[in-house]
């Protein structure tokens, strides 16, 4: 799959979905040290959840990770916006709505049937680009462990 082409803001912070860019030992630390959703994930299960998805890395000026996303997508029907973060020295720049704006904006996820995601506490964020609750939640089932990482 190419990778999207890269988009670079004035500031100089760019977005890329090129896997090899990704800080994965960043990710890692800031998913199961900080995340609310993925306390105490193990590495390797990142590492395979990065593998099979959708990447986009926030890149800062000097080409360090600043936040990231990803999406669970089979490119045809149904996309999942997951793990969401910006690194807290990068917030306050509008980074979070530019990431998910590009996300959003990305050809492999257009004329799906459904987005998706889940949040705690971003939901205007989300609201702003059309996401809105379950317009038939009583149709929907999950499966929840909780705590699944110790």
């Amino acid at each position: 799959m190419p990778e999207f082409s890269p988009h670079t803001r004035p500031d100089g912070y760019s977005l890329s979905t090129d896997p090899a860019r990704l800080d994965v030992a960043a990710i890692h630390r800031w998913l199961s040290e900080e995340s609310y959703w993925a306390r105490h994930i193990p590495r390797a299960t990142v590492a395979r959840a990065i593998a099979h998805s959708l990447n986009f890395g926030l890149y800062a000026p000097d080409g360090a990770q600043a936040g990231f996303c990803r999406v669970v997508t089979d490119r045809a029907t149904f996309a999942w916006l997951c793990d969401v973060f910006v690194l807290p020295a990068h917030r306050g720049r509008g980074l979070s709505k530019w990431l998910v704006q590009q996300v959003l904006a990305h050809p492999d996820l257009q004329h799906l049937r459904r987005h998706l995601l889940a949040t705690h506490d971003a939901h205007t964020l989300y609201q702003r680009f059309g996401y809105q609750p379950l317009d038939r939640p009583e149709r929907w089932l999950e499966i929840k462990q909780e705590n699944p990482y110790g």
